[in-house]
C-alpha cells in the first residue's frame, strides 16, 4: 500500500486533532520530517511523493506514541538547542528554547572573562544533555567545561552530545551531587536546577511529568532547595571576577534573589525569557569590582 506525503501529513494532523493534542499541525509535520528524514523544502515540493508502507508505518507508530502524550522530539531522539542537535535520553530533561536566553547572556560575560583569564573555565550543575555547557563552549572557544549530575545516563547522553557536536576535548563529565566532588575553580558556574515544588509535580502536563526525570524537576517544598544550595556553596569553587547564573521559575525572581543577596551576591543581569517572563539571573559576587586589564 502506498500514498502521498501530502496525505499521509493530513491524515496524522486529523489524528492528532482528533485526540486533542495541541499543535497538531506542527507536531505532525515535525514527526514526518525527523521519521521520513525530510526537509521543510522536500515536504512542500515533493508533496505528491509516494510514501511506502514501511515509511507509514514508522509515522503510525510515532504518531500513536504522541497521541499518549510523548514529547515529539522524545520520539525522534533528539533536539536542536543553540544550534547543537543534542541526543535526549530518560535519564535527561528535554531543553527549552527558552534556556537559550541564558546562554546569550553567558555568552557575553564569557567573552569578557576570556579577555582576562587564561584557560577559562565553566561548571554546569546538572548538565542533563550538557546542553547550556556545550553551547556555552561552542560560542567562546577559549573556554574548557566540566559537566556534573547526579545520574549517570545522563551523563552519558552528555558525553555523546560533546562528542557529536565536535567538543568533546574541551568538555568533561563527573557524577556529583552539587558540589560534593567537585574541585578546583571556575570562571562562570550555571544551573539550570529543579524548581518546581513537590506538590506541582502532579499537576503538569503529562508531557513534562511523565516524561522528564522527576530528580529534574523536583526542587523540594518550595522549589528553592537547589538555589539555597548552590548559594551556600558556590563561593569557594567561583573565580574572582567569575559570574553565577540560574535559570529559574517564572515567579521566583525575588526570592532567588533574595537567596543569593543574603550569601554574599548581587545580581548583575536579569533575563527575560521569550515570552517576556523572568527567566534567569546572572550574579556577581558583592566584591568583586570586574576590574578589566
Amino acid at each position: 500500500m502506498t500514498d502521498t506525503l501530502a496525505h499521509l501529513l493530513a491524515d496524522c494532523r486529523r489524528e492528532l486533532e482528533a485526540a486533542g493534542i495541541d499543535n497538531s499541525a506542527m507536531d505532525a509535520r515535525t514527526l514526518i520530517l525527523g521519521i521520513l528524514q525530510l526537509t521543510p523544502t522536500e515536504l512542500v515540493l515533493k508533496a505528491d511523493r509516494q510514501i511506502d508502507e514501511e515509511g507509514r508505518t514508522r509515522v503510525h507508530a510515532a504518531i500513536q506514541r504522541r497521541k499518549a502524550r510523548e514529547p515529539v522530539h522524545r520520539i525522534l531522539g533528539a533536539r536542536e538547542f543553540y544550534g547543537l542537535t543534542l541526543e535526549l535520553s530518560p535519564d535527561t530533561l528535554e531543553p527549552r528554547p527558552d534556556t537559550e536566553v541564558l546562554v546569550d547572556a553567558l555568552v557575553e560575560h564569557g567573552r569578557r572573562i576570556g579577555q582576562m583569564t587564561e584557560r577559562p573555565r565553566l561548571l554546569d550543575l546538572g548538565t542533563g544533555t550538557g546542553a547550556i555547557a556545550l553551547a556555552l563552549l561552542h560560542e567562546l572557544p577559549d573556554f574548557s567545561g566540566l559537566g556534573i549530575d547526579i545520574s549517570q545516563g545522563a551523563l552519558e547522553t552528555a558525553r555523546r552530545n560533546a562528542d557529536l557536536n565536535g567538543i568533546g576535548e574541551r568538555f568533561e563529565t563527573m557524577c556529583s551531587d552539587w558540589f560534593a566532588q567537585i574541585s578546583g575553580c571556575f570562571d562562570i558556574i550555571v544551573s539550570n536546577p529543579p524548581y518546581i515544588r513537590s506538590d506541582v509535580i502532579g499537576t503538569l502536563e503529562p508531557e513534562v511529568r511523565d516524561f522528564d526525570p522527576l530528580a529534574a524537576l523536583d526542587g523540594g517544598p518550595d522549589g528553592l532547595e537547589p538555589y539555597r544550595i548552590i548559594a551556600r556553596d558556590a563561593d569557594a569553587f567561583l573565580n574572582r571576577n567569575g559570574v553565577l547564573a540560574v535559570e529559574m521559575g517564572f515567579d521566583q525572581k525575588q526570592s532567588v534573589d533574595d537567596i543569593f543577596s543574603s550569601r554574599g551576591y548581587t545580581v548583575l543581569q536579569a533575563v527575560s525569557d521569550y515570552g517576556g517572563n523572568d527567566r534567569a539571573l546572572v550574579f556577581k559576587r558583592k566584591s568583586d569590582d570586574f576590574a578589566t586589564p
